[in-house]
């Protein structure tokens, strides 16, 4: 996983990493709650939340050493992540698994321990390794998406960028930069079918095994009908469109990412090459996005998520 997105969950979740610190300190004894049967509680545009989701949640959160009434805590979170869940998936931008077990591994390890031994500890205290890998999923995909919705708030100034370089002294912050090709079977709007598409996408996967460099892609899609395509350049991370960004972090190089159904088509990319990067342009886009992660990202998530909220139907049971 690149160094930026480590260090965003690191923080998202530093907290709890406080308290399983502490707990593994101070000794572990079973959880019995998730042994009970589960009901359902609450439905969200009609996904269910369960008394055992509940229960798990309220057991993150007593991890956390979290104060207050935790019930009530744990419904509003889960109404919550609900929504997110629904609009990252909607809008195919849900992190994968492989990114989420990079990220839970990485936690782990800045604990000191195995991922296997963190899972043992979040299943001893009654939260469970699956339920806190998707909290850690929708902790990675949030952000992107509220900053693919408003945008960032323009370039750092001069001065400013080098303020802050000077506040980080020798650590500069590190990012990954790629160079991608993109590869288009075309689907006319005129078209575009859900058979069309299918018949394109079935096309896109058969071809993505043949695929090893992108110094040879057009030539193997010479005598492919509609097939485009384009070298995209250098993106860094932070870059990347939100929808794309999972598929890009989990993919080798010289390797074709997972296909997309697009408003032009079937895509897929090909990561021609990545490296860490820590020069200034890398720099600059690395503050802004802590940037867009501090009072402008938390007002624009409100914002969204009040949007969401608006829109759906939630019942208590």
């Amino acid at each position: 996983m690149a160094v930026l997105l480590a260090s965003r969950t690191k923080k998202v979740l530093s907290a709890c990493a406080i308290a399983v610190a502490l707990t593994m300190g101070s000794g572990m004894h079973q959880s019995h709650t998730a042994q009970a049967a589960s009901e359902i509680k609450i439905v969200v545009n009609k996904q269910a939340i369960t008394s055992r989701d509940l229960s798990r949640r309220t057991a993150l959160l007593r991890l956390q050493r979290q104060s207050g009434k935790l019930s009530t805590k744990a419904r509003e979170q889960l109404i919550e992540e609900a929504l997110i869940r629904q609009e990252l998936t909607s809008r195919r931008a849900l992190p994968g698994q492989a990114e989420v077990d990079r990220a839970f591994a990485n936690f782990a390890q800045g604990n000191g321990m195995s991922a296997k031994r963190m899972s043992q500890i979040l299943n001893q205290a009654g939260v469970g390794a699956k339920h806190f890998k998707e909290f850690i999923r929708l902790q990675i995909g949030w952000p992107r998406m509220v900053a693919a919705r408003y945008g960032g708030s323009g370039k750092l100034s001069k001065q400013d960028l080098v303020s802050k370089m000077l506040e980080r002294g020798a650590d500069k912050p590190t990012t990954t930069e790629y160079i991608l090709q993109q590869v288009i079977f075309v689907v006319p709007s005129s078209k575009r079918s859900k058979s069309a598409l299918n018949r394109r996408n079935t096309e896109a996967k058969r071809f993505r095994p043949q695929i090893d460099s992108c110094e040879t892609t057009k030539q193997k899609a010479v005598g492919l009908k509609d097939v485009t395509v384009r070298n995209l350049g250098r993106f860094l991370q932070p870059e990347l469109p939100s929808e794309w960004t999972p598929l890009i972090t989990k993919t080798d190089i010289n390797k074709p990412t997972g296909t997309r159904i697009t408003e032009k088509g079937v895509e897929f990319l090909v990561i021609c090459k990545s490296r860490s990067v820590s020069d200034d342009r890398a720099a600059e886009m690395v503050f802004r996005l802590e940037q867009q992660e501090s009072g402008e990202a938390s007002s624009n998530s409100k914002k969204y998520l009040d949007e969401l909220r608006r829109r759906a139907v939630i019942a208590n049971r």
